[in-house]
């Protein structure tokens, strides 16, 4: 069986400098997003005068742009909305919302990490490398769905509040379905494409 060829022969010392720069940026990335999501954790578990950004869809509101200040009504994209406190169950939520972020970008960053240290060793193909693009691809996707559920979850909480139960427009369709469809075709596109390599590289090391 052929062993893996050296890195020097694989790498040049530009794309070896890039993946390390490329190290040291996700490792940045991963605790910048913990410190983030503690910190949003720790303002929100007090439960008081929370402030969150609920998106509306053809929502009607009236703001002062017309003349002399005189009100006009416009359509609502998003406004936030503060409330004196959550319900637990949209508490959790909530909390639930920041934990999942945290998790979804340490996991993905630590797959990739993974992945580069793979390639630093000297083989760009294999099957491992191919499961751990299509893994942080997975675990993407499932964040960008489950972070806005949870978040859309504690607004609907707070709208429920705020109008003592009488606004009926449930915020449930937030989630950036296109985006998600996206991500999912430039995993499936990078799994392919790894795989197809991984191939590849066992046939021609076959040959020699």
């Amino acid at each position: 069986m052929a062993s893996p060829r050296p890195t020097s022969r694989v790498l040049s010392r530009g794309d070896t400098a890039g993946f390390v720069l490329f190290l040291i940026g996700g490792v940045a990335i991963a605790v910048a997003a913990v410190v983030q999501a503690i910190t949003d954790i720790a303002r929100v578990l007090p439960n008081r005068d929370i402030t969150l950004l609920a998106p509306f869809a053809a929502t009607d509101a009236q703001a002062p742009l017309g003349p002399g200040g005189s009100a006009v009504t416009v359509q609502l994209d998003s406004a936030s909305v503060t409330v004196a406190s959550l319900q637990p169950a949209s508490l959790a939520a909530l909390v639930i919302s920041h934990a999942v972020f945290a998790a979804a970008m340490v996991t993905v960053v630590t797959l990739l990490l993974v992945l580069c240290f793979g390639i630093l060793r000297g083989r760009i193909f294999s099957r491992a490398h191919t499961a751990l693009v299509t893994a942080a691809g997975l675990v993407a996707i499932a964040g960008m769905y489950f972070v806005p559920f949870f978040h859309n979850m504690a607004v609907n909480g707070a709208l429920a509040l705020v109008s003592e139960g009488t606004y009926d427009r449930a915020v449930v369709g937030t989630v950036d379905v296109f985006a998600i469809f996206a991500v999912a075709f430039v995993v499936a596109l990078a799994g392919t494409v790894f795989a197809v390599g991984d191939r590849l590289q066992r046939d021609t090391e076959g040959l020699v």
